[in-house]
């Protein structure tokens, strides 16, 4: 019902900078949270940063100052620019949602298909 997809991953050398952009597309009646979660091998799936449907962010300690999360509503489209990369950053960065896409059910959470970023010491 709500597909997300991703982009902007790549390759990047340390102290670097990569934006990443999300898109939603389908049934959407309203969007709530919006957020980037990562996943290094070995690791589970942490927090990047989360933006609320009044653009109110949080970022997880380890990318707050460098990170900045964003929203387009008009777009349906999240952001995460990412600033002063370091090797650590690396993993598959995946975009999730909260969607209401019908008024009898709760709002669903979805997932994109992740996007794989890499950097380079």
């Amino acid at each position: 019902q709500v597909q997300l997809v991703e982009s902007g991953g790549g390759l990047v050398q340390a102290g670097g900078s990569m934006r990443l952009s999300c898109t939603a597309s389908g049934s959407i009646l309203r969007i709530n949270a919006m957020g980037w979660y990562r996943q290094s091998p070995g690791n589970q799936r942490e927090l990047v940063a989360t933006i609320g449907s009044t653009s109110s962010a949080k970022y997880a300690d380890s990318v707050t100052g460098r990170f900045t999360i964003s929203r387009d509503n008009a777009k349906n489209t999240v952001y995460l620019q990412m600033n002063s990369l370091k090797p650590e950053d690396t993993a598959v960065y995946y975009c999730k949602g909260k969607f209401r896409t019908n008024w009898s059910t709760p709002p669903t959470d979805y997932w994109g298909q992740g996007t794989q970023v890499t950097v380079s010491s």
